[in-house]
């Protein structure tokens, strides 16, 4: 079976990995806009095609794997629609690896692709090929989610590719789970953004030279916490854009919620520290219990 992949970063790459470690027998073309990480790929004899467009790529291709950020996948959605119809075998399946779905199920169905949408729920928050590993997905649920589009068969065609990448499909609605990675994925790619930009970010001369004294002091905390804000940016933006109104109803939550953290801290008889404590114990006893949930 041929899979041609349209960008070949982090996931792309970790694809080709894990489908070379595969025993079944799987031919990969790849494409990518700088055509770096193919050659590279190609040379190591990872792949075996380093395509010259995204054309020569898809060419006789089984299944078609859509891997660039969100607004760049909508793009390509109209050129398979498009352009590259007549390039895009008959029987071919177009799938992506989006973390968001709506927008892009919904542009496929409008383009009247034959596509079952996909978002492996594994990263780094490092990209490129460079950070590509065969084990990625490994044991991961994969979000699977057949467009009205797809036909009989399509969706197990797109089960059996993520299987091979080591990948637990899961079935979901794009309304489904672009609400849930808007609480646990999304939302903290924007607090972390959000929490950079309100420490390091004023605009003041005092607050620029307080962050120059603070900055050598930051320790794990500071960097778990804004890990996120370190990644990439046409990624991030795309996320925002695609998911914008769950991803601002959970900010609307977050927002709630510290008021009330304010309440405590700023109380006109000073800090309330047991109900400052009971929140930390709150909050930590729902993560202990999710985690006790999970080991189950």
């Amino acid at each position: 079976m041929k899979v041609a992949l349209l960008g070949f970063g982090l996931i792309g790459g970790s694809i080709a990995y894990a489908l070379r470690r595969n025993p079944e027998d799987w031919t990969i073309a790849a494409w990518s806009p700088t055509g770096g990480g193919p050659a590279v790929a190609r040379a190591e004899e990872l792949i075996d095609e380093a395509a010259d467009s995204p054309a020569r790529a898809i060419q006789e291709a089984d299944i078609v794997v859509i891997a660039a950020p969100p607004l760049a996948a909508l793009e390509l959605i109209d050129d398979l629609a498009g352009p590259l119809a007549a390039d895009l075998a008959p029987d071919a399946v177009v799938t992506d690896v989006v973390s968001t779905k709506g927008a892009i199920v919904a542009r496929a169905e409008s383009a009247g692709l034959r596509f079952v949408g996909g978002h492996p729920m594994a990263g780094r928050e490092v990209g490129g090929f460079d950070a590509a590993r065969a084990e990625l997905f490994s044991g991961r649920p994969w979000v699977v989610i057949p467009a009205a589009t797809a036909r009989d068969g399509d969706r197990v065609r797109i089960e059996t590719f993520v299987e091979a990448c080591g990948g637990v499909p899961v079935e979901m609605t794009p309304a489904d789970h672009d609400t849930a990675v808007a609480a646990i994925s999304h939302l903290p790619l924007v607090v972390a953004a959000a929490l950079v930009e309100s420490v390091a970010g004023g605009e003041g001369d005092a607050q620029r030279t307080d962050w120059a004294r603070v900055a050598g002091l930051a320790a794990t905390g500071w960097e778990g916490a804004t890990r996120l804000a370190r990644g990439d940016v046409a990624m991030g933006t795309g996320i925002a854009a695609t998911n914008a109104t769950a991803i601002a109803t959970r900010l609307r939550d977050l927002r709630s919620v510290l008021d009330a953290w304010l309440v405590y801290l700023d109380a006109p008889d000073g800090p309330d520290a047991e109900r400052i404590r009971a929140r930390f114990d709150e909050a930590r006893n729902l993560l202990l219990a999710a985690d006790a949930e999970e080991a189950e």
